[in-house]
């Protein structure tokens, strides 16, 4: 039992931000307490899932993109088009405080997220270019898309509608929190309750084979670039709502990357085939966790991506198996050697 537990997908994430957060509890005793203020909690865990909520849903739905074989490189710029979309809506409605208008800029910056999705998913699917090309069209030119939004300025908004979406707070928790639980369920039970899941792993796997069996595999990879689309566009309305402005030079910046490192971190191969979605959520939280653990100890900000860098790929080794096993190979090695000789002459 214990010697299969290490070989669980989800073994070494938990175990490295396992560590991340004991290591933080050592600097900093008071790191998992919990207050209670105006009825809401307020911590650094708390901090955590309310800060990476946004990293999270773009990483769920980079998750079901390179299942499929494919990538997405525009995540961060759907990111800030979306916050720049909603924030614009608002600021030009007559009534900023209004309900319906803030409902209706949702659903605009929802509905122009899908819309790029799709554009990403019909280059890969109908024109046929390479994924990683294809989205780094909209990945360049999506910074600019916003700031044609935004008009080069950052675009503040008033209204406490629009700030409950990633500042508002929800059974004491913030609701940030429950869009992630809601979309996270959603995509659960759509990818393993029915047989969208097997139609994404089947055409990660061998879409050759999956086409010839029948299965549409454009439809599938053009249905995962939109519903990769909409994450973003919901993280781009957590993160501009969070601020109550919006940032089209800034906000979602280098989101892809780190996406892409906790589907990684999550289990899930770059090579497409099986995913796994609770690895990417602690995949996400490992990240998150890291970045905060970075700014709690004082790490000078010049220096902050190379030392988070190094400990992505600290954690990426750890979880190689075959880097494991050659570790494991040289310290017996090392440390037995006339036992290895025995072991190899016999």
């Amino acid at each position: 039992m214990g010697g299969k537990m290490h070989r669980h997908h989800l073994f070494w994430p938990l175990v490295v931000l396992g560590a991340l957060l004991l290591f933080n509890l050592i600097y900093s005793p008071d790191f998992f307490s919990l207050a209670v203020r105006g009825g809401n909690l307020y911590g650094s865990l708390i901090d955590i899932l309310n800060f990476g909520a946004p990293l999270i849903l773009v990483s769920i739905g980079m998750t079901i993109v390179i299942a499929t074989g494919g990538i997405d490189l525009s995540v961060g710029s759907i990111v800030a088009i979306s916050g720049a979309m909603a924030c614009l809506t608002i600021s030009k409605g007559t009534d900023p405080s209004s309900v319906l208008l803030v409902i209706g800029a949702v659903l605009a910056s929802i509905a122009l997220s899908i819309v790029l999705g799709m554009w990403n998913g019909a280059l890969v699917t109908v024109t046929r270019i390479q994924p990683i090309i294809a989205t780094l069209i909209l990945m360049v030119a999506g910074r600019g898309i916003a700031q044609l939004i935004t008009s080069g300025q950052i675009i503040t908004v008033s209204n406490s509608n629009y700030e409950y979406i990633g500042a508002g707070s929800l059974a004491s928790l913030p609701f940030s929190i429950f869009i992630v639980a809601a979309v996270l369920l959603i995509a659960s039970l759509l990818t393993r309750r029915t047989a969208i899941g097997l139609f994404i792993e089947s055409v990660g796997s061998n879409p050759e084979a999956s086409r010839l069996a029948g299965l549409r595999s454009r439809t599938v990879i053009l249905t995962v670039y939109v519903f990769c689309g909409l994450c973003a566009g919901i993280a781009g309305l957590i993160l501009s709502s969070n601020v109550s402005s919006a940032d089209g030079n800034n906000a979602g910046l280098w989101y892809e990357l780190d996406a892409i490192l906790a589907v990684v971190i999550g289990g899930t191969s770059l090579n497409g085939g099986r995913f796994y979605l609770m690895g990417t959520v602690i995949g996400a939280l490992i990240i998150q966790t890291l970045t905060t653990t970075i700014y709690m100890i004082g790490v000078p900000p010049e220096i902050t991506l190379v030392v988070k860098a190094f400990v992505v790929l600290a954690v990426c080794l750890i979880q190689s198996e075959a880097f494991r096993k050659t570790l494991i190979t040289r310290w017996k090695k090392r440390n037995y050697p006339a036992e290895q000789e025995v072991t190899r002459h016999a």
